[in-house]
């Protein structure tokens, strides 16, 4: 199986010719901003937008995998340095139980989605340092829930 990852710079302008050329040949007005990034995120066309300074630490983050035709999900992170910082977990799809989102607020807010493996245990999707809103990870977790086919649960 393979995939592309897409990834964009904040404000990038994102088109095959220009806004005036585009209007000239095809005789049609183009919306303002219809050729931000930002805007055809929302429209689906990239995975994340990402400004250049932290794009190494989202490239080097891990991944997951999730392949319904072979029914495997795997997970691939980079753990602390040293001899043994590759964590390389894969999974049968009829093993996973349920989504899990643990939710602590305070002053030190934590908003963790997890997978709830049969046999295995809970194992984590997100990042300890990302700082999801209670939106976001609400639509993480539906939109996986509903891809694996498989509840929700919410501590």
């Amino acid at each position: 199986m393979l995939g592309d990852i897409i990834i964009a710079k904040p404000n990038a302008y994102i088109a095959f010719a220009g806004k005036r050329v585009i209007e000239q040949t095809l005789n049609k007005i183009v919306p303002e901003g219809s050729q931000a990034a930002e805007y055809l995120f929302h429209k689906g066309l990239f995975d994340p937008i990402v400004p250049r300074n932290p794009l190494k630490g989202v490239l080097s983050s891990g991944y997951d995998r999730f392949d319904r035709k072979e029914g495997i999900v795997c997970i691939f992170r980079w753990g602390f340095p040293g001899k043994n910082r590759r964590i390389f977990l894969r999974f049968l799809m009829k093993d996973i139980q349920s989504i899990r989102i643990e939710v602590k607020e305070g002053i030190y807010a934590r908003r963790v989605l997890y997978m709830e493996i049969r046999g295995l245990g809970d194992v984590p999707l997100t990042r300890t340092d990302e700082n999801l809103t209670p939106r976001e990870i609400e639509q993480k977790a539906a939109e996986l829930a509903y891809f694996l086919r498989v509840p929700i649960e919410v501590f």
